[in-house]
């Protein structure tokens, strides 16, 4: 199994301190920054939009990973140009256009990543495994921070592990993650952890990054 990364949900700051927050991340050692955007209609939620991201890309040399919890039957054109490494749709949203969505993020020279919801099963991931390079399991429902770990999702982390086999896909969890459930979830299968209020809560982050790489 690869490495492990973890980027930080910036969703999670302090919007009234995201340079500090950025600083935060960088002097911890993480492996990237992790954007939620929620557009109202998928997600009963709000967040930020590709200008956000942007600006906020143009400020560090973190990987940004992004996470589009929106309707996609309204295109994702405004997010392809941006300096990002992966973006990742919710499979729930992808018809009728899933092929042509993956495929236009690959074509921008992007990773293609898919997400799914708590309650949706890892089968539907079938068709898709030869074109995404990371899957996104929620251990919650996805629109809010601060959400409980959910334990009865850990059996999905450890199918679609299964499901991946050798291919080079990355398998990122997030929801809950805390010090208390990062273990659970890495000895699940996942090598990839999305870390929200509880990174920016810790009083120590680079000791618990450098924890997490070492596991």
């Amino acid at each position: 199994m690869p490495r492990k990364w973890i980027s930080p949900s910036i969703f999670a700051a302090d919007f009234f301190h995201l340079a500090e927050a950025l600083t935060l991340c960088q002097e911890a050692g993480v492996d990237g920054i992790h954007y939620d955007v929620m557009d109202n209609h998928f997600v009963p939620n709000i967040s930020f939009g590709p200008k956000v991201i942007a600006d906020l890309c143009a400020k560090t040399q973190l990987p940004a990973d992004v996470h589009l919890m929106i309707d996609l039957h309204r295109g994702i054109e405004e997010y392809l140009s941006l300096p990002v490494e992966y973006i990742t749709l919710h499979v729930e949203s992808l018809a009728p256009h899933h092929e042509e969505l993956l495929d236009a993020i690959k074509a921008h020279g992007k990773k293609a990543g898919l997400s799914l919801k708590p309650s949706t099963p890892p089968e539907i991931l079938s068709p898709y495994m030869e074109k995404i390079d990371l899957i996104l399991v929620m251990t919650v429902e996805p629109g809010f921070s601060g959400q409980k770990f959910r334990p009865e999702i850990l059996p999905k982390i450890q199918a679609i592990r299964t499901m991946i086999q050798n291919r080079p896909i990355r398998l990122q969890v997030d929801g809950g993650i805390n010090r208390e459930t990062y273990h659970k979830v890495l000895e699940a299968g996942a090598d990839f952890l999305v870390i929200g209020s509880a990174f920016f809560a810790d009083p120590h982050p680079k000791e618990w990054v450098k924890t997490i790489h070492e596991e």
